[in-house]
């Protein structure tokens, strides 16, 4: 009786078929971990939130200091606001105001 050596050669059909679940399987992981995948779209969608506030800080930031560019027109200056630069600058102050000093928090040492 002959010995039959056992049959170590996949078909064609079986390897192939691994193949493709094996490149399907990478293409899965990659739209839910990938760049652009599942994972990173709430990330995404936190960093926008986030931007959208920075953004509108920003904003308000700019239309404060626009306005207060408007006030110092040096055609027509608001005198609140250059009353309070001068103060504030040059260390003035009219006869009749009390300055009060500021006073340093204390270091706990």
């Amino acid at each position: 009786m002959k010995r039959r050596r056992p049959n170590l050669k996949l078909p064609r059909n079986s390897v192939t078929e691994t193949l493709a679940l094996v490149a399907l399987l990478l293409m899965g992981a990659w739209a839910v971990a990938g760049p652009s995948g599942l994972l990173a779209w709430s990330e995404n969608a936190h960093m926008l939130e986030q931007r959208q506030k920075e953004v509108a800080q920003l904003t308000a930031e700019r239309d404060h200091l626009q306005n207060r560019v408007n006030l110092l027109d040096p055609k027509h200056a608001d005198p609140d606001l250059v009353g309070e630069l001068l103060r504030s600058d040059l260390n003035v102050a009219h006869p009749d105001e009390l300055v009060i000093p500021r006073q340093e928090p204390a270091t706990n040492q």
